[in-house]
């Protein structure tokens, strides 16, 4: 699965350049352009890495650094951007929580040797997958809806892993009884996977007015929805 990051940048074009160079090196990229949009890209997209500016309009840098610091799911670097160049400048970013610190201007060959290097530290604690807010955790078993952590069964969260490893795609009963019991599919009945996606369906679609994650098609089976 692609990581992703995050770039919170105002200047349009050191945006654009971060995004299109750290794409064609393989990431996925979401960017904002001040600190109050970075705050809802967060939570719905639960990035691995923040490239940070520190001057930014509605909300600086820093306060958006701090604010990451008090969200549940918050295993997140960063690497803060700046023209501040000083020693003072540079200690103050690592304290408010900051992996990395670079001076701008800086090279994108110098910035990808960065990111690499952090997510090295840092990479096995960001194995995860998001969409639209919704973000599990396979290794540490933790389902993050927005800003909160949900508490799954075993077998919800499996049944969600196999889902959101498999987005838009119908899959049936038969496949997903298997998820469940691998070795012996006699054990659980067509009845009980409904019962369990049912249970799954409250936990993870709290809106009434919005779209549905899991469907059903009827005669086949079930499917994550992410489109």
């Amino acid at each position: 699965m692609k990581q992703t990051i995050l770039v919170v940048e105002d200047d349009k074009m050191i945006r654009e350049l971060i995004r299109i160079y750290l794409t064609k090196a393989g990431y996925e990229v979401v960017e904002a352009a001040d600190g109050e949009a970075a705050k809802q890209v967060f939570i719905t997209k639960q990035p691995c890495l923040i490239i940070l500016d520190l001057m930014l309009p509605k909300l600086s840098g820093e306060e958006f650094c701090q604010w990451v610091q008090t969200q549940e799911c918050n295993e997140v670097s960063t690497i803060m951007l700046s023209a501040k160049s000083r020693t003072e400048d540079r200690i103050n970013g690592l304290k408010m929580g900051a992996d990395d610190y670079l001076v701008k201007p800086f090279e994108p060959e110098e910035l990808l040797a960065h990111i690499e290097a952090v997510l090295r530290r840092t990479g096995q604690f960001c194995q995860k997958i998001t969409y639209d807010g919704l973000c599990i955790k396979p290794r540490k078993g933790e389902v993050i809806l927005f800003d909160r952590e949900i508490k799954l069964t075993r077998h919800e969260f499996n049944l969600l892993y196999y889902f959101m490893e498999n987005p838009n795609t119908v899959i049936s009963r038969e496949n997903l009884m298997n998820q469940l019991h691998p070795h012996d599919e006699k054990l659980i009945l067509d009845r009980t996977i409904d019962a369990h996606i049912k249970k799954l369906r409250k936990k993870i679609e709290v809106n009434p007015a919005a779209p549905k994650r899991i469907v059903t098609v009827r005669g086949m089976g079930y499917k994550f929805v992410t489109e």
